[in-house]
């Protein structure tokens, strides 16, 4: 079992569980900074939809860096094959 660790998000305290307690700090951090500036930015007060926008604002975020990640996933699988192809060549020669 993984001992808890206690973060503190828009002034609620949480115990999280997970074997790195630096991570759950940060994650919590995270959270709790996504929840502070639509807080900010908008009229909504009730903890509950600012935690659901915060989350959709994070899943967002989530999503626009795993096409990132695709797509660079994508151009190093065709760059390596054009290196691959240029060596054969060359190999070949």
């Amino acid at each position: 079992m993984n001992p808890s660790t206690q973060v503190e998000i828009y002034d609620q305290l949480y115990r999280l569980s997970g074997p790195d307690e630096a991570h759950l700090q940060r994650l919590g951090a995270r959270v709790d900074s996504a929840m502070r500036m639509i807080a900010r930015q908008t009229r909504v007060v009730d903890s509950l939809r600012l935690a659901v926008l915060a989350a959709i604002n994070l899943a967002d975020e989530n999503e626009m860096l795993r096409d990132k990640i695709r797509r660079l996933e994508a151009t190093v699988a065709e760059r390596s094959g054009h290196y691959h192809d240029l060596l054969d060549g060359a190999i070949a020669s």
